[in-house]
């Protein structure tokens, strides 16, 4: 092979890392390549826009094999397969039985059932599971985590009346009460003793887990990727140093627990994460002494994050969710759920579950990711870019431990507070358009109206009234801040019309107003734009004609200096209530302040507060 290597590469000589740098520096034309090529993650590291094989070969990812211990190139050599899961909520057996049914005829595979807790009993789980060959599909249950010993009792006595075979039972009994204590801040540490009683009575189902890790609700309240990699690590540890301590033998322990993980929306990232997280998992476990290496294999469940998902433009969440699938299918899960397109505004329709269900199916039947194992290994980028996220998340996951475990942690209110601090930064990047969503606060559809949708709130069926024994994760989407202002704006007595006044230089004035334009518009306002006024006067008059409430001049740094203090002028003299707005931070700014002019817009601005500051004189 080492023959056939030098063979087909004799004729080529290797570039040197200096001559790529040379090569891309002459491509920069004078710009810094620090500040262009290098990208500076929110991990807390640096990535480079190229590398060589020298610079992976002393990595420890590359030499893995696919199935084989530390994992981190998947736990499987044959394929990549994965189960396509879709999650039903249980207001009624019957219906949840025929929507079941329905939907493994399309494509399913796999079946989440989220169950109350007053209606369990035999006669229920019967008619849930009615016709549902359970040793053929995977079959996962949730309901309140004080029931969740009964819920087993029943799903054991079921499947023996069933006489299936207990080896062939493949899913899920969901079992993580510190999941209740990150979402609604009450302490469910009296449930851990039910821990390994539930281990217990299911230890002859191997492919039936119960000791959940949902970090997906980390994903969900905005965490960095690291962060949601290093927290999951300490949860799942805290939930198998209970398991062990309790007398369950590593072995079944550690094949008990699943992780149910969030995919964002950074492609590679994503397929890093997930590598890395088998990488680091492994190792944890391996340091418990099991009998066996496939004790140290990673179950994870991969779910779309809702986190960046928007209710305007609601299409393109597909596009958000299709690579995040994309990223996870890639990087080898157990099983995935593709939240629908329309779940922030509505319980999900059939035709948004159809398409969910087909985004998988289409990786699967098109693009055959499930034939192929870990398609990025080997790649230098993907491979730095594991080792990169395994090292920042493992220092979070120490950190943890140092401090007493992920449980102490949680009571402490530390956890919380680092994801919320993440989620405030996080907004606060989307307000200032450092974080860019589709549709939203960039390139919104200028004529699009909510048409009754509105932002759903969290309904949980676990409710408790009284205060908070612990602080509680904030959960909100990062689009809802420019969701809120604009359908205030739609509420409003009348739509505020925004006015392209274009002047002057003729790529500047269209470029400034195609800025303008998307930049007004994500507060919901009616822009108008248009293709150059020979005059300031002209434009202010046309304005005016047209109802403006507020009107942008849009020209070169240079002609503002000529034509700001005129159009300012002529529109406080022929409608002093409009708003009147520069497009850009000319040389000229304090000359124009000085004059009387406060509003300016360009990209180093806060796009949020600034919208929201014209909402309030505009009194909205």
């Amino acid at each position: 092979m080492a023959d056939s290597k030098e063979r087909l590469f004799a004729d080529f000589t290797a570039p040197t890392r200096q001559e790529w740098r040379d090569k891309i520096e002459v491509d920069l034309k004078g710009a810094d390549y620090e500040k262009k090529m290098v990208w500076r993650t929110n991990e807390g590291f640096s990535m480079q826009p190229f590398y060589l094989k020298e610079d992976v070969d002393i990595l420890p990812t590359v030499n893995a094999l696919p199935g084989e211990f530390p994992f981190v190139r998947g736990n499987k050599k044959a394929d990549n397969k994965w189960y396509v899961r879709q999650n039903i909520v249980v207001n009624d057996p019957k219906e949840a039985n025929a929507k079941a049914l329905d939907i493994l005829n399309k494509g399913v595979n796999s079946l989440g059932f989220r169950l109350g807790h007053t209606e369990l009993s035999a006669e229920f789980i019967e008619t849930l599971l009615d016709g549902i060959c359970c040793d053929c599909v995977e079959v996962s249950f949730r309901t309140c985590q004080r029931h969740v010993l009964e819920l087993a009792d029943l799903l054991v006595a079921y499947f023996d009346k069933k006489g299936y075979d207990r080896e062939k039972i493949v899913g899920g009994i969901g079992f993580d009460p510190i999941e209740r204590m990150l979402m609604k801040g009450k302490d469910t540490t009296m449930l851990l003793p039910d821990m390994p009683k539930l281990v217990e009575k299911l230890k002859d189902f191997p492919g039936l887990r119960c000791v959940m890790v949902h970090s997906e609700l980390l994903c969900n309240s905005g965490a960095y990727v690291y962060q949601e990699l290093g927290y999951a690590l300490a949860w799942g540890k805290e939930y198998l140093d209970e398991m062990v301590e309790a007398g369950v033998p590593v072995d079944l322990a550690a094949k008990k627990i699943k992780f149910y993980m969030g995919i964002g929306g950074n492609y590679f990232m994503e397929i890093a994460k997930f590598r890395a997280a088998r990488m680091l998992w492994a190792q944890i476990v391996k340091q418990y002494e099991p009998k066996c290496d496939c004790a140290c294999q990673m179950c994870i469940n991969a779910s779309t994050t809702t986190y960046n998902q928007t209710v305007f433009d609601s299409y393109v969440n597909m596009l958000r969710s299709q690579t995040e699938a994309m990223s996870a299918a890639l990087a080898g899960i157990h099983s995935m759920v593709v939240t629908p397109f329309d779940a922030p505004y509505e319980v999900p329709t059939d035709f948004a579950e159809r398409i969910a269900r087909n985004q998988q199916l289409l990786l699967k039947e098109e693009c055959h990711f499930d034939k192929i194992v870990d398609v990025s290994g080997g790649s230098y980028f993907v491979e730095e870019l594991t080792v990169a996220i395994a090292k920042e998340g493992w220092k979070l996951f120490l950190a943890v431990e140092d401090e007493g475990g992920f449980l102490a942690a949680v009571k402490a209110g530390k956890i919380q507070e680092a994801i919320n601090s993440t989620d405030a930064a996080r907004h606060a990047n989307a307000g200032k358009r450092k974080e860019f969503l589709l549709g939203t606060n960039q390139f919104p559809n200028f004529t699009e109206t909510s048409e009754g949708k509105e932002p759903l709130t969290c309904d949980c069926t676990c409710k408790h009234s009284s205060d908070p024994d612990v602080p509680a994760l904030k959960t909100s989407r990062v689009a809802s801040d420019f969701e809120a202002l604009r359908l205030t704006t739609e509420k409003a007595a009348k739509q505020p019309i925004a006015f392209m006044l274009t002047i002057g230089n003729l790529a500047m004035r269209q470029a400034r107003a195609q800025f303008s334009c998307n930049f007004l518009a994500a507060a919901g306002y009616k822009v108008i734009d248009n293709l150059g006024f020979p005059t300031v006067e002209e434009g202010v008059e046309a304005a005016v004609k047209a109802g403006a409430d507020i009107v942008v001049l849009c020209s070169s740094d240079d002609e503002y200096a000529e034509y700001g203090v005129p159009a300012f002028n002529a529109l406080k003299a022929a409608d002093p209530k409009a708003i009147f707005i520069i497009a850009g931070a000319p040389a000229c700014t304090e000359d124009l302040k000085a004059a009387g002019i406060e509003n300016f817009i360009h990209v180093r601005v806060d796009q949020l507060k600034t919208l929201k500051e014209l909402n309030q004189k505009l009194g909205i």
